[in-house]
């Protein structure tokens, strides 16, 4: 009995590990709507070699060409405080999950 309760056990453990994870899907990004969202971003990230004084002297990246994935997760990370530059994360509280996808699809696009 001891055996069937532990052979039972470890097949419905296998069972939840092999079953599929239900993640959330981020929004698909639509660069039209993007180029109408980047009035904040321009100022500073269209510049090349700008550098803002606030809160330290830093070199402002280009980000025009960046993969959409990459730029989403920034701007989450921003939003969620993992990044911490006070503009950005400024900024970034203000965006919706479909606003950061247009935006990284507009950057992530043809925008360089």
């Amino acid at each position: 009995m001891r055996l069937f309760l532990m052979t039972t056990a470890l097949a419905a453990g296998c069972a939840l590990l092999a079953a599929p994870v239900a993640r959330a899907q981020s929004p698909a990004g639509n660069a039209e709507a993007g180029k109408k969202k980047i009035s904040m971003c321009v100022g500073c990230h269209g510049i090349p070699g700008y550098k803002t004084a606030y809160p330290v002297v830093y070199h402002v990246p280009m980000i025009g060409g960046q993969t959409s994935v990459y730029l989403v997760k920034a701007l989450q990370a921003y939003k969620s405080g993992e990044r911490s530059h006070p503009s950005m994360r400024g900024i970034a509280a203000g965006l919706s999950d479909q606003d950061m996808a247009d935006i990284a699809a507009y950057y992530g696009g043809a925008a360089k």
